[in-house]
């Protein structure tokens, strides 16, 4: 795999409609499979009081904070409206069943939000 990417599992570690809580470079990391299978990979922390988003209720592409309800958007971290602000999205390669996270060395544009 290339510089600036980590591996952190299977798909099929993450139940569908779930998250894994990981750690990337000292952040705590969740990712999350829905209904589709895709894999999405936020900063777990949800914008408004910090919570944890590993632990919310997954819907198509979105998780729920357990915290306040507050809705965050998986492709892009981004709260729904009314709410705002975001967390931030960590690109993700799907190699086969393998999960790779950006670890934001290198080239890997870390700003934006990438789905497998």
């Amino acid at each position: 795999m290339d510089a600036g990417w980590v591996e952190i599992g299977q798909v099929a570690d993450i139940p569908r409609l779930g998250a894994r809580r990981v750690w990337v470079e000292n952040q705590p990391v969740a990712v999350f499979r829905t209904a589709a299978d895709e894999v999405f990979a936020l900063i777990d922390r949800c914008p408004h009081r910090g919570g944890p988003l590993s632990e919310g209720i997954v819907s198509e592409r979105s998780v729920t904070c357990p915290l306040h309800n507050w809705i965050v958007e998986l492709p892009t971290g981004c709260a729904r409206a009314p709410d705002e602000g975001g967390t931030r999205a960590i690109p993700v390669k799907l190699i086969g069943d393998h999960i790779f996270l950006a670890t934001c060395k290198g080239d890997v544009p870390c700003e934006t939000g990438a789905a497998a």
